[in-house]
């Protein structure tokens, strides 16, 4: 591929708890807190290890769905635009403190159709991956840090093969020192933290999102309509974006990352029962085939922050309840057994489903 930069099941009960989580009710039950105002808020569940999720099988509990509804099939899990609003998404229950995530992703056609892939924390530190649906053989690379989107020079435009006919892997491998971003191999583009605009390299705990949204939407703002080379015509549509498959690697482990203090910096945050950076060997496993060359970048552009229908708002998570793991398939499972038992207590559930959401039902 010729790429240059340019600038009934045993988890029964626990898909029950996880169903309850999705659509409108995840942003009704989850409660936002950034830690640059707060030294209150939640802590975020950590990964602490590597997974490998392949949606060809079918959902998995660990990643919650907002604004529409994915389905699934051979080509993984799917996201579908066909109207005004629609913004269909997923989003994990967890958080990586610094990692590697791989995702095999096909992107959406359609102008001002935008497919995101996207980390971001609670304190609104962020990187992206954006696919316009406009033009087939481009991808946007982009940061943020702390929410702010004073400027809109950090992005770039990578020109590749066509990214909507097949499958392509990408990687975001992230660093306290680099993030570096890969299309089949190839490294399109590198941001040391000494590069970055002031206070603005991402270094907190991320969570993952990542659909389809309408940039082009008349309901937005001109500028983001312009940035995602709209208006959009959803006669055209309707417009798909699947993900095949997602590997993740958190080069921390633990159970759990907190801030220590409201400087947002990397080196404030705490794991409970693991260290930061603890897993940081794997960093050496980024296998690349070449390196791009030249640049173009977004420039004026109104790039917006918050990557899936350009909200920049985020919401913390709190930790999983005692006695649940995480499976190398990405599944939330209890640590005890791999089944549960029909007698598990309906109280217990309730009690999860609130758990997960961050927030408690009864006082």
């Amino acid at each position: 591929m010729h790429i240059r930069t340019m600038m009934a099941s045993p988890l029964k009960y626990v898909a029950v708890a996880a169903a309850l989580l999705s659509g409108r009710a995840i942003a009704q039950t989850y409660s936002s807190c950034n830690p640059l105002s707060s030294s209150s808020c939640p802590a975020d569940t950590a990964l602490g290890m590597a997974i490998d999720v392949d949606f060809t099988q079918g959902e998995v509990n660990s990643f919650t769905s907002s604004g529409g509804t994915p389905t699934y099939g051979s080509d993984g899990v799917t996201f579908t635009v066909s109207k005004s609003g629609d913004s269909p998404q997923l989003a994990s229950v967890f958080y990586i403190m610094f990692g590697r995530v791989e995702v095999v992703l096909k992107s959406a056609p359609g102008a001002g159709i935008v497919s995101s892939f996207v980390l971001q924390s609670d304190d609104l530190d962020e990187i992206d991956c954006e696919w316009l649906g406009a033009d087939a053989t481009e991808m946007q690379s982009n940061y943020f840090g702390k929410g702010q989107t004073t400027s809109y020079n950090r992005g770039q435009f990578h020109e590749m093969g066509n990214n909507q006919d097949g499958f392509v892997t990408y990687i975001i491998d992230w660093t306290s020192e680099r993030i570096v971003w890969t299309i089949d191999g190839t490294v399109v583009r590198t941001l040391t933290s000494s590069d970055a605009e002031t206070n603005q390299y991402p270094q907190t705990p991320m969570k993952i999102k990542f659909g389809a949204w309408s940039g082009g939407d008349s309901s937005n703002a001109a500028g983001t309509i312009s940035w995602a080379r709209g208006p959009t015509d959803y006669t055209k549509g309707p417009f798909s974006m699947s993900v095949k498959t997602l590997k993740v690697t958190d080069y921390s482990t633990g159970s759990s990352y907190s801030y220590g203090d409201t400087s947002g910096a990397w080196t404030s945050i705490k794991s409970n029962g693991g260290s930061i950076n603890g897993n940081l060997g794997n960093a050496g496993t980024l296998t690349t085939t070449a390196v791009a060359s030249g640049s173009t970048s977004t420039g004026s552009a109104s790039v917006p922050a918050g990557g899936i229908g350009g909200t920049s708002t985020n919401t913390a998570n709190s930790n999983l309840p005692s006695g649940w793991r995480m499976t190398p398939e990405g599944k939330i499972v209890p640590s005890s057994s791999t089944s549960l038992r029909p007698v598990f207590p309906f109280v217990f559930v309730f009690s999860l489903c609130a758990t997960l959401a961050g927030r408690r039902f009864w006082p």
